[in-house]
């Protein structure tokens, strides 16, 4: 499991390594043909500042080698706000007071049906509250078998489930599963999750293992920029996708680096992050794993959107809704945070077709299953 790999990796001794890194180092890296993590400390280290447009260059080749010039488009549909959980940056955090909302199977077609009639999308992200019986596994399956006929690819953003349940959900329609570990900081994560399922450290950050023993097809990853160094973080994420390569290399992946956003309980974030960093991270991770999907969701602005769209990313969402019901049941229900691009997604997909891209609804088709 990867809490017993993590164990061999000091956060402050890391966190010193990234600091001590010098242009030298990050010249290296760039001249290399193959990364190590030692060459991505470097990559997301102070000493990459002045090496930026290199990256971005660099970023952009590999990328369109790889990918071409496609964009992906997704959209997510949160399905309950129920949560047993109390993460103190989250507008679900179980303490906040409005009323809590479970979509019937009827209202979650309700909201496939006016999603279709948003734009063509085939790539659709379930998301929930953490609250097992509220929204278990048999909530999941019948969501999914639910949205199955309205769309081609179906991933999760859930409760970490046993792999049994992973691989029982592959069978109902389930292509991917994203997760955000949040933090790798084993004791800082307790802080920001003080209570509920989410609490138990080792059994989130191990979720990935059970996902590629279930044979999940993707599998996405993440941490909140915002709560610890990020330097530090996605260094261990990076490990992260280090090992699940390793260990479940028939699994494809993908990285999502969101920021903080405003959220009803007012957390205000420890880190903040320049737009300069996340292009500075979006490089670094494309220069390390050449094959990683990179997805940039509303959270961020447009203009730093349709930039980064030519320069690393691979996918995008658009016309996002995070409240649960938000495209048809309840529209004006209390969001799980504040999104920053509001355009259309017919507005994201003409702005990155200007920017030379080449915007794709579907990359995934039922006859594959």
């Amino acid at each position: 499991m990867f809490s017993e790999e993590l164990l061999k990796y000091d956060w402050d001794e890391t966190t010193a390594r990234i600091a001590a890194k010098t242009g030298a180092d990050v010249e290296r890296a760039l001249g290399k043909r193959r990364r190590d993590i030692d060459d991505f400390m470097a990559l997301v280290s102070p000493a990459a500042a002045p090496y930026l447009e290199r990256m971005a260059a660099m970023s952009r080749a590999l990328t369109q080698k790889r990918f071409g010039k496609v964009i992906s488009m997704y959209i997510p549909m949160y399905i309950t706000n129920s949560c047993t959980n109390s993460c103190v940056y989250c507008g679900f955090n179980r303490h906040n007071k409005f009323p809590r909302v479970v979509l019937t199977p009827a209202q979650i077609e309700a909201e496939c049906r006016a999603i279709r009639r948003l734009a063509p999308f085939e790539n659709l992200l379930l998301v929930t509250g953490e609250n097992p019986r509220a929204a278990g596994t048999d909530y999941l399956e019948q969501a999914l078998r639910v949205c199955r006929p309205y769309f081609n690819n179906l991933t999760m953003e859930v409760m970490p489930l046993p792999a049994e349940d992973y691989e029982r959900l592959t069978h109902s329609g389930l292509n991917g599963v994203v997760c955000f570990q949040e933090t790798y900081h084993r004791e800082r994560y307790k802080v920001y999750h003080p209570a509920g399922m989410k609490s138990n450290f080792e059994w989130r950050v191990n979720g990935f293992d059970r996902m590629g023993r279930a044979g999940v097809h993707k599998i996405g990853m993440g941490v909140l920029i915002g709560l610890e160094d990020w330097r530090t973080d996605v260094t261990m994420m990076a490990l992260h996708l280090q090992y699940l390569r390793k260990h479940y290399w028939r699994t494809r992946y993908s990285v999502n680096f969101p920021r903080m956003r405003p959220s009803e309980t007012g957390y205000q974030p420890n880190v903040v992050m320049t737009d300069r960093e996340l292009a500075q991270l979006t490089f670094a991770f494309r220069i390390f794993d050449e094959d990683v999907d990179i997805s940039v969701s509303t959270r961020e602005r447009p203009e730093f959107r349709n930039n980064i769209a030519t320069l690393g990313a691979t996918s995008m969402s658009a016309g996002s809704k995070t409240e649960p019901g938000g495209y048809e049941t309840y529209p004006q229900a209390l969001e799980q945070f504040a999104v920053s691009d509001e355009r259309t997604p017919a507005e994201v997909a003409e702005a990155l077709r200007k920017a030379g891209c080449e915007v794709v609804w579907k990359d995934w088709d039922k006859v594959f299953d």
